[in-house]
Order: C-alpha cells, then structure tokens, then sequence
C-alpha cells in the first residue's frame, strides 16, 4: 500500500504543473498563490493538532528558520510558479523543476560539506544537461544567442527558492517534526502573500474565478500540498528516505503525460531526451 501512496504523491505533485497551468490563466501569481496555501494551512493545523495535540510553540532560536521557510518555500517558490506557468507549458516546467535534487545536493555539499561522490556528480551532470537540453528546446546555439525566456526564468526561481527552502529546513526538522514545521511554514507564506494579493485585486476578481480555477486551487492546496506530504513521509517513515526519494523520479514523468492529456500540449524529441537526462541524472544524485 505504502508503494501504491508513494506513485500516486508522485502523480499528484506532477498534476500541480497542469494543475498551476490551469490556475495561472485566469488568477493572479499572488492570489493563487495565497488561496492555495490558505487551503492547506487550515488542513495542517487540524492536522498537526490531531497528530500531535496542539501546535508546538517554538522557541526563539527557530523563529528566524521557520519565517526563512514561509519566504522562500511557500510565498517566493509559489509566485514563480505561478508567474511561470503563464508563459511556458506544463511540462517543460516540472522537467526544469525536477533538477532541485542536484542542486540541493550541490548546496549541501557546499554548506554541509557532504560527499560528492562519482555517481552524484555524474548524476549532476546529466541532470543539468537535460535542463540545458529542455530549456533551449534542443536549440543549444539559440539558448547561446538569445539567453533564457522569461517564463524559464521563472521556473528556475523556485529552483532556487526551494533549494533555499531545503537547506533551511535541513536544521529545523532537527528540533521540530516535519509536520509542524510545514504547518508553519505554510501560515507564514500566507500571511505573507495576503498583501500582494489584495494588491493584485483579489477580493474585486475573488468572485469571478471560474469553477475550473477554483478546482485547480483546490487540487493545489488539498491534494497537491496536504495529501501529497502526508504520503511522502509516510513513505519515509516505512521505508526510509533513500527509497522514498526514488519516487520523486516519476513527478516530472507525469507532469508531461498529464500535460499531454489533459492540457494537450506537444511531446517533441527535445522534451523526450531532456526528460531521460533530468530523470536519469536526479536517481544517479539521490541514489
């Protein structure tokens, strides 16, 4: 059963690219951005109440990590997001997004000094071969002459908001369960993204959202958030991180099949060969 929860959080999170895509039509990078968070932060407060009778209070020393967590994981990663995906399809971004574990791993190794192995940076490089690959859409020379889009820019700031976001959390989830700190980290991001998104005019559009944006929202924030980290980590606590990370390999898969279906966007031989490098070069990273 643990398996079967572990694909399916690897289909869901896949399904917040179609999912973001969908949203980012109609709704503001901000607003979406605080509805979805607003969602989940009130399903992770019963949640963490339930699990563990009540919110920890943390102490002075965390409050600087847990708000780093809500800037940079929830309110920054979300509104580049957002802001991408009204420019670049679906399945480019989850492939570009699927390089987080190399860079996380080159973070780590930088701050924490831990071991790059032959096979990680091997990994690496094939990781970040197939972004190069995916991002120029297999024009290289082109990618030399023009630079990158604006909506692969985007993408590629919440690679660096979530590599910040995991190295952060790397000390915190030692003095606070993952399920408090990302309950924090998700009330933090919203009171944070509140602002903007009454500047972009949420509450004037709040009532035009069509039924398909507000289902969009509601996948982010239920299933891609909530349900999505319940599974993962139930998948590390049964089988522990190492084979539980493998899993993530299938996100960027079924970001672009699901892409495909539901938004019927093009599979061309640049995104095919782009995804094997990405998905080859991240399991050689987190093996």
């Amino acid at each position: 059963m643990i398996y079967l929860k572990l694909f399916l959080t690897a289909v869901l999170w896949g399904g917040t690219f179609v999912a973001g895509r969908i949203v980012a039509r109609e709704v503001e990078p901000a607003a979406g951005s605080f509805l979805r968070f607003a969602v989940a932060s009130l399903l992770l407060l019963v949640m963490t109440w339930q699990a563990e009778g009540r919110l920890p209070i943390p102490r002075r020393k965390q409050m600087i990590p847990l708000l780093l967590l809500g800037i940079t994981g929830v309110a920054a990663y979300n509104i580049f997001f957002f802001l991408g995906l009204k420019i670049i399809p679906a399945s480019r971004a989850s492939l570009i997004v699927a390089t987080n574990p190399v860079f996380i791993a080159l973070g780590s190794a930088l701050l924490f000094k831990d071991r790059l192995t032959p096979g990680r940076m091997a990994g690496i490089a094939l990781c970040l071969t197939g972004a190069i690959v995916v991002i120029s859409r297999g024009d290289i020379i082109a990618l030399l002459s023009h630079g990158i889009g604006q909506g692969e820019t985007f993408i590629l700031g919440c690679i660096v908001s979530w590599v910040s976001y995991s190295l952060v959390g790397r000390g915190v989830l030692k003095e606070i369960s993952p399920l408090a700190a990302v309950t924090y980290a998700c009330l933090i991001g919203t009171c944070l993204l509140a602002v903007p998104a009454v500047f972009e005019g949420m509450f004037s559009a709040f009532t035009g959202y069509s039924l398909t944006s507000w289902l969009g929202i509601l996948f982010l924030g239920i299933l891609g958030t909530v349900v999505g980290f319940i599974w993962y980590y139930e998948g590390i606590k049964t089988l522990g991180p190492t084979r539980a990370a493998v899993f993530i390999n299938f996100v960027p898969v079924s970001g672009v099949i699901l892409g495909w279906l539901i938004l019927d966007e093009r599979i061309n031989l640049s995104l095919i060969l782009g995804a094997l490098l990405v998905i080859s070069g991240a399991w050689l990273t987190n093996r």
